[in-house]
């Protein structure tokens, strides 16, 4: 049962994927209203969403041990987020932040994103590389 709904699921995807051939070359050709092409994107924005949302419940739901594995990430996502709000400052001056039209707030919650995803690709870095490591001695 598992492996035919992740089935189904796959080649599902690979048909949308296939049909939105059609509707980029049929807008890349001038053949197709912008505003069509925006509402088939919407559309599978949608899916893809829903998608992303359903299969972590699935697989909890189907394969309970998973719960703690999840709630893991979510701590260390949440750890990674608190330590990048932490080293996050706003580096401009009053006069700079009116010219570009934002606030400090703004300026900190950039400064955060930057720097969670500076920490997130120097974790995957040190995940490959353990990963590598380890499979050299087993």
């Amino acid at each position: 049962m598992k492996d035919s709904i992740a089935n189904i699921t796959k080649w599902l995807l690979y048909l949308l994927l296939a049909l939105s051939v059609i509707p980029g070359v049929l807008f890349y050709a001038g053949m197709l209203e912008t505003e069509l092409f925006i509402n088939w994107a919407k559309v599978l924005l949608i899916v893809a969403v829903a998608v992303m949302v359903i299969s972590p419940i699935y697989g909890i739901i189907t394969n309970p041990q998973n719960i703690i594995k999840l709630l893991i990430s979510l701590a260390v996502m949440v750890v990674v987020i608190v330590v990048a709000y932490s080293l996050a400052g706003n580096e401009f001056s009053e006069y700079r932040l009116e010219e570009l039209k934002t606030t400090a707030d703004t300026s900190r919650l950039v400064g955060m994103g930057l720097y969670a995803t500076y920490i997130a690709f120097g974790l995957a870095i040190v995940a490959i590389l353990y990963a590598s490591i380890i499979k050299i001695f087993k």
